[in-house]
C-alpha cells in the first residue's frame, strides 16, 4: 500500500462469524491528503473515524452497489471499523438499513459506549468491541434465514435464487422481500456483489479471467466493471493505490 497509509484487517473469532466479517483499521500517518475510490464488498460497515479537520465521529455505511465516488482521507486520519454481516443487520442492529444503500448516516458520538479514546489502540478496540458484540448476540436466530446466509458467503455468491429457495425452504418471493425491506436491493444483486469480492482476489494474483461463475470473459469484464468503474486491467494497475479493497489484498 502507497507509503503513508497504514491497513490491517483481523477476523473474529466464533461466535462473532456468523455476524462479523472483520475487524479493520486505517492510518493516514503522511503529509498530504489520499484520494480513494470504495468498491462494494458486500459488508455493512461501523467506523469510528477521527482527524484533525473534521473531529471524531461514528458513522454506519450502507451496503454499496457502485464504486464510491473519490473520497479523501484526511491528513493523520484513524478509521477503526466493524464490517458486519447481514445477519447482524436485523439482529444486532437491529434496523433496516436499507435507506441507507449506497450511503450512510451519522451515530451518536457515544453510539454502543464508543468514544474518541477508543481510537487509541487497535488491538483494545478489537476486545471492547468484541466483549460488546457477545453480550447482545441473539440466544434465537431464525435457522432457515441462519442456513441462508452460510450458504450465500460459502458460494460467494454463486447459487442462484432459486437453488437457496429450494434448499433453506422459503419462496423466492419472501427472501427477496426481506432483502428488500431489510438490506435494500434483492438477493440476486447482493449475490453479485460478492461475486465481485471474491473476484478481487484473482485479479490481486495478476487473474484477469473469470473464476466466480461468469458466464465468459465479456461478462466478467462487463461486471467487474459495473462494480470498480474500470475494466479488471486497469483495476490490477490500481493507479496511485486509490483502490484501499484492493491494495489490502496486493499488500498480504
Amino acid at each position: 500500500m502507497e507509503e503513508g497509509l497504514y491497513y490491517k484487517i483481523i477476523k473474529p473469532d466464533d461466535p462473532l462469524s456468523n455476524f462479523v466479517d472483520s475487524f479493520w483499521c486505517l492510518y493516514n500517518h503522511s503529509d498530504e491528503v489520499k484520494e480513494t475510490i470504495g468498491l462494494p464488498d458486500g459488508r455493512v460497515d461501523l467506523f469510528l473515524f477521527c482527524s484533525p479537520a473534521d473531529g471524531f465521529r461514528i458513522l454506519l455505511l450502507g451496503l454499496g452497489t457502485q464504486p464510491h465516488e473519490q473520497a479523501s482521507i484526511p491528513v493523520d486520519c484513524v478509521m477503526f471499523c466493524i464490517s458486519l454481516k447481514l445477519l447482524a443487520v436485523e439482529y444486532i442492529l437491529q434496523e433496516s438499513i436499507a435507506d441507507i444503500i449506497n450511503s450512510g448516516k451519522l451515530l451518536k458520538e457515544d453510539f454502543w459506549g464508543f468514544s474518541e479514546q477508543d481510537l487509541q489502540n487497535f488491538d483494545r478496540f478489537i476486545e471492547k468491541s468484541t466483549q460488546l458484540l457477545l453480550s447482545v448476540l441473539p440466544t434465537v436466530i431464525d435457522k432457515r434465514k441462519q442456513k441462508l446466509f452460510d450458504l450465500i458467503y460459502k458460494s460467494k455468491g454463486s447459487v442462484t435464487v432459486s437453488e437457496l429457495s429450494e434448499k433453506v425452504c422459503w419462496t423466492s418471493r419472501q427472501i427477496n422481500r426481506y432483502f428488500n425491506q431489510w438490506f435494500g436491493l434483492s438477493l440476486k444483486a447482493y449475490s453479485n456483489i460478492l461475486r465481485f469480492r471474491a473476484s478481487l482476489d484473482h485479479i490481486a494474483q495478476g487473474k484477469l479471467f473469470p473464476e466466480e461463475h461468469f458466464f465468459d470473459q465479456n461478462h466478467f469484464i462487463k461486471e467487474i466493471k459495473k462494480f470498480a468503474g474500470v475494466v479488471p486491467k486497469e483495476l490490477l494497475k490500481n493507479k496511485n493505490d486509490r483502490f484501499i479493497l484492493l491494495s489490502s489484498l496486493t499488500s498480504k
